[in-house]
C-alpha cells in the first residue's frame, strides 16, 4: 500500500518522505538535493551534499530502527533550501530533529 508523499519544512530543509511497497527487509534510502539556483559553483554544492550525508550517516538509527519496527520502507529527499553553507553542528542538529519526526509519524 503506497502512501501519498508527506512534506514538512525545517530550516533549511525541505523534506519529502513517503512509504513505499517493502519487498523483503525494511530499509530507509536518502536522496539529497541542493539547487543550482542558490549555489552556482559545484564545489559549494557538493560540501553541501557531503555535508548532510555525513550527518545522515551519523544518526540514521534514529530512523532505520523505526523502520524496522515497523517493518516499513522509506524513501526521504532532503532539499537544502538555505541561501549560505552552514556548519556541520547546525546540520547535524536539523538532521536529528527531521529524523525523529519521520520516526515518530511510523
Amino acid at each position: 500500500m503506497q502512501k501519498e508523499a508527506q512534506v514538512f519544512f525545517q530550516y533549511p530543509f525541505t523534506v519529502k518522505w513517503m512509504e513505499v511497497p517493502s519487498t523483503a527487509d525494511s530499509s530507509v534510502r536518502m536522496l539529497t538535493a541542493v539547487p543550482k539556483r542558490n549555489f552556482k559553483k559545484a564545489v559549494d554544492r557538493n560540501a553541501i551534499k557531503r555535508l548532510i550525508k555525513e550527518a545522515y550517516r551519523l544518526n540514521k538509527e534514529i530512523v532505520v530502527n523505526s523502520a524496522g519496527e515497523h517493518n516499513k520502507n522509506i524513501i526521504m529527499m532532503l532539499l537544502y533550501s538555505g541561501k549560505k553553507i552552514v556548519v556541520f553542528k547546525e546540520v547535524e542538529t536539523k538532521i536529528v530533529l527531521i529524523l525523529q519526526q519521520i520516526a515518530d509519524s511510523l
